[in-house]
């Protein structure tokens, strides 16, 4: 299935998605079920991705997927606990969920003991368990953002995890998800997809770090979906040093239904071609809203982030800050957009994205976006490209710093306002460690 055309690879899921209803058996007259039969329907209708359509104008998907991915078959390789542990977080104490090609691999996951006020369940037991919930959640991320990935990623739902934190629960320990490719043997798909709901004053962390086992490619299509309801307090994390075969589209589809906070931090660091989608929608007054990014490139590597915040309630606030780090003939891509609706009065609303070139080679395109049908508020927006300073570099080597040691005391400076939002040491400091490594 080398270099296909668009439509073959649209043919191709066509064939895997009969395939995958053959083996679901009774649970076709499920809910779930006609929700993905709804959602292949919807995909069906454009198809996969493609630089004509304007979000995906700087990042060639299907391009990437027709050259790359040739011999999908189901893996028969078995993950043991060693495996999974070795690639932990060091030092972070977490509940640990492990996912094996999308699905949530009960045995090698820590289910058992769970504190007080959190469930997990795999998301297909979570149709029947909490139907109530399902209903209410799964699959309500109707918001500018939404694209066709979203909806193959919904029509091949199946395995993912189901994370409720009820109310006034507090999770003193963040939860360390852990995505694996089993890539050893052939190509691998998989289309991990997760809910969360972070109930009535609740607090927790969630950490998402994707991880590919092989030499093989793979691809990656992940959702997870996430609702805050009144007064909670949710932080999370992407990270993201895959190999240099790794093609990974996610979306994180977050509905603030409440007054909340909400805090996101993205580090990017290693992939062939790496998709970030990261869409919030703000319901009520008086929530908050704070974004990080970073990614750190070399090689070939492709990362585009995408991100959407729309203001549709007034008195809130959201920043953003995305920083890149671009060497080799790597290329990022920023596209930032703030939407304020014309209820949203009073709304302060900011996004800045740096970007740093250490070689002629590397290339960036960002475009941060402002669309406001409201008087009363603050906005603003802007983004710089450029190279180390050279005064600042000159200041350091007048003082008896060699040129290889200034450079990373600069760049170093340059990335700590998005590595000291980081609340968790652990991951903090496994960032910090990579970023020291690849200057």
């Amino acid at each position: 299935m080398s270099k296909l055309t668009k439509e073959q690879i649209d043919q191709f899921f066509i064939e895997q998605f009969e395939s995958f209803e053959q083996q679901l058996n009774g649970e076709k007259s499920l809910p779930l079920h006609k929700t993905r039969k709804e959602a292949f329907d919807t995909y069906k209708q454009s198809g996969f991705p493609a630089p004509k359509d304007e979000e995906y104008k700087y990042t060639n998907i299907a391009k990437a997927f027709a050259s790359h991915i040739s011999s999908v078959e189901t893996s028969d390789i078995e993950l043991t606990k060693e495996d999974v542990q070795k690639h932990f977080i060091s030092k972070l104490k977490a509940i640990n969920l492990v996912f094996v090609n999308g699905e949530l691999n009960t045995s090698l996951s820590d289910l058992k003991d769970l504190p007080g006020g959190l469930i997990i369940e795999n998301i297909n037991d979570a149709q029947t368990k909490y139907e109530s919930d399902f209903a209410s959640y799964f699959n309500k991320a109707d918001m500018a953002g939404a694209d066709n990935f979203f909806s193959l990623n919904t029509a091949f739902t199946n395995g993912g995890a189901f994370i409720k934190v009820e109310k006034s629960a507090i999770i003193e320990q963040p939860l360390a998800c852990y995505f694996f490719s089993t890539s050893q043997k052939n190509d691998m798909i998989s289309q991990p997809r997760n809910m969360i709901i972070a109930g009535e004053n609740s607090q927790a962390t969630v950490i998402e770090n994707f991880i590919t086992l092989g030499e093989h490619a793979s691809f990656t299509n992940a959702v997870t979906e996430i609702t805050l309801e009144q007064d909670a307090i949710f932080n999370y994390y992407k990270y993201q040093n895959e190999s240099d075969k790794a093609i990974h589209v996610g979306a994180t589809m977050v509905e603030q239904r409440g007054k909340s906070v909400f805090n996101a931090g993205s580090f990017s660091l290693r992939g062939m071609m790496l998709r970030n989608n990261l869409n919030i929608a703000i319901h009520k007054p008086h929530s908050e809203t704070n974004m990080y990014g970073m990614y750190l490139l070399d090689g070939k590597s492709h990362v585009d982030n995408h991100s959407v915040v729309d203001h549709i309630a007034p008195d809130c606030e959201s920043n953003e800050l995305y920083k890149g780090v671009l060497d080799g003939k790597s290329k990022g891509v920023f596209n930032g957009k703030i939407f304020v609706r014309q209820a949203a009065q009073k709304t302060n609303a900011f996004q800045s994205n740096g970007n740093i070139l250490l070689a002629d080679t590397a290339e960036v395109d960002t475009k941060p976006q402002l669309e406001i049908w409201a008087d009363d508020v603050k906005c603003s927006h802007g983004c710089t490209v450029g190279q180390l300073d050279a005064d600042q570099l000159f200041y350091l080597k007048a003082r008896g710093i060699d040129e290889k040691t200034a450079k990373s005391m600069l760049l170093k400076a340059f990335a700590a306002d998005v590595i000291t939002t980081v609340k968790v040491d652990a991951l903090r400091e496994l960032i910090e460690k990579n970023i020291e490594e690849r200057i």
